[in-house]
């Protein structure tokens, strides 16, 4: 059974899915939540810190994501076309991953922590979030190589998910060509 914390997350991700932000009430998501409207104050402190849970919630399933799609397979070409595809998919499916992956926000959207609330403090965004990718890579390939790999392969999907392309894309079997082919630089080495 789901804490009162996660009943209310869920309700909030429901509530901005069919609303812009400033338009959910705390009262509805207490409700869709089957909590009291004293809990969710309880355990977020009101609407900003409940919309910051929501942010640092959306990226942590982003980058379970990613985790599965670096262990999904034993070829590394393979894992990093399912790193683009679960970046495209999280960013097409969530407004919130896509505003964290692409820096770009909007007021129907929860402000994250450190932007805009309170200056001066990081924010969880691009940059933190192609890091925490770059990490992961790293920790799965062991190589720089491997690790830069996935860097451009999310930086590639990214420029899909902010100008998605009038014709379909590669598709992936052109994924898995350009994430394992040599580069015409290092094959001249």
């Amino acid at each position: 059974m789901p804490t009162a914390r996660e009943s209310l997350l869920e309700a909030a991700g429901a509530a901005l899915a069919a609303r812009p932000w400033p338009a959910v009430r705390m009262i509805d998501v207490a409700a869709a939540a089957g909590v009291s409207r004293q809990t969710l104050y309880n355990e977020f402190a009101g609407k900003t810190g409940l919309g910051h849970a929501l942010v640092r919630r959306d990226a942590a399933w982003y980058l379970d994501g990613v985790d599965r799609a670096l262990s999904s397979s034993s070829a590394p070409a393979e894992r990093l076309t399912a790193v683009v595809e679960w970046t495209l998919r999280a960013g097409r499916e969530r407004a919130l991953v896509r505003a964290l992956l692409t820096g770009c926000w909007n007021g129907n959207l929860p402000v994250p922590a450190g932007r805009g609330v309170r200056p001066g403090l990081p924010a969880l965004g691009p940059a933190e979030l192609i890091r925490a990718v770059r990490e992961r890579a790293h920790a799965v390939f062991g190589a720089p190589e491997g690790a830069q790999r996935c860097e451009l392969a999310v930086r590639l999907a990214l420029s899909y998910l902010v100008a998605p392309a009038e014709a379909p894309g590669p598709g992936r079997a052109g994924l898995l060509g350009l994430l394992s082919g040599t580069s015409p630089r290092a094959g001249a080495r």
